[in-house]
């Protein structure tokens, strides 16, 4: 059974130039999460319609977030389990503990959840993301589990990247793929 992707976006969507809107439209096995206020987002409210999501699921599905869905994904599967959630991969975290990096419609967000995951996820950093910095991923990264890749200068892998397809990211989430079945190999 195909793989299947649930794209998470942050704060404000993602828009047309946004990676993850090639990929929902590149991937027939993806769908999109939307969220009824993407502007002043309320964690309950997120959390509830991400769990909405995942309840519908019927099949293997890895989850693709960007920046605040990052987490969005932490706080969900702190108090959700759903077997069908089979990796995760998070880009560019935003750092919603931090007033100097991120608005504050987000705060609410705060603490960033730091504990080990229960599945497979990568997290995938820029070194001049003004959302976060480097070293602050880094340490996300060890604390939920995840493995760390350095995608170099790409500001906040967002539209402003101008990635389209981010073929990159394709790669990195093949690894995710890897990883995932040599873990259910064990």
């Amino acid at each position: 059974m195909e793989t299947q992707l649930l794209i998470l976006p942050g704060l404000g969507n993602s828009g047309d130039k946004h990676w993850q809107t090639f990929w929902h439209k590149k991937f027939k096995n993806s769908i999109r999460l939307v969220q009824d206020n993407w502007d002043e987002p309320v964690r309950e409210e997120w959390i509830e319609r991400l769990n909405e999501e995942v309840s519908k699921l019927d099949r293997p599905t890895i989850l693709v977030a960007h920046s605040l869905a990052v987490s969005l994904v932490l706080h969900w599967a702190q108090i959700n389990n759903n077997p069908n959630i089979i990796g995760a991969l998070l880009v560019a975290p935003a750092d919603v503990d931090s007033p100097q990096h991120t608005p504050e419609s987000i705060r609410n967000f705060s603490p960033m959840p730091l504990y080990q995951l229960s599945f497979p996820s990568i997290v995938v950093a820029s070194e001049n993301d003004p959302y976060a910095t480097f070293e602050r991923k880094q340490y996300f990264a060890e604390k939920w589990g995840s493995d760390f890749v350095n995608v170099g200068q790409q500001g906040h892998i967002n539209s402003d990247s101008d990635l389209k397809y981010w073929e990159e990211g394709q790669l990195i989430l093949q690894q995710l793929i890897r990883n995932i079945k040599a873990n259910k190999n064990d």
